[in-house]
């Protein structure tokens, strides 16, 4: 075990406590509602779109990804540059349940299995290329970004979405 990834894991752990906090009043009939006339992303674009990213730690650190892979689907809706829609009545997005279970699990499992890296093998060359490994030259420093920087970022779109649906600050 090395250092990089347990500092990587350490601050990507409290994406999980956070978006447990963030859960506290949404609900099967307001997770993917659009809200206050701000176009936001709502909660169930952003926990779709953040499964897509736990899945990649796994493949390149040599772990069987079955049980953290995003469901069938899941990159159509909710790709990068992928819109986010009003759902009313809940048909167009996977279940609140669904999507909460799916990212927590595999936010948790991904920061648990990078604790355990080596820093040679997460000092190695960002495996993807172009902008990202322009952006994040070590696979470390992309899976920061994964693990912690990116849903933070989007975590906080979603802070602002309960402040819009009425909701109590997280």
């Amino acid at each position: 075990m090395g250092q990089i990834g347990s500092i990587i894991a350490a601050t990507g752990g409290p994406v999980v406590s956070y978006t447990e906090r963030l859960l506290e009043g949404v609900t099967q009939k307001n997770y993917a509602r659009l809200a206050g006339g701000v176009e936001t992303n709502h909660p169930a674009f952003i926990l779709g779109h953040l499964c897509l990213y736990p899945v990649r730690v796994h493949e390149y650190l040599g772990a069987d990804p079955a049980g953290v892979a995003a469901p069938d689907g899941y990159a159509a809706l909710f790709e990068p540059g992928a819109a986010c829609h009003d759902d009313p009545d809940g048909s167009r997005y996977p279940s609140l349940e669904e999507l909460q279970s799916h990212f927590l699990s595999a936010q948790r499992s991904a920061c648990a299995l990078i604790q355990e890296a080596g820093d040679d093998k997460l000092l190695g060359e960002n495996p993807r290329e172009g902008r990202m490994r322009e952006l994040f030259p070590t696979a470390a420093a992309m899976f920061s970004f994964f693990l912690c920087g990116h849903p933070m970022m989007h975590l906080g779109q979603w802070s602002a979405w309960r402040r819009m649906q009425g909701l109590a600050p997280a």
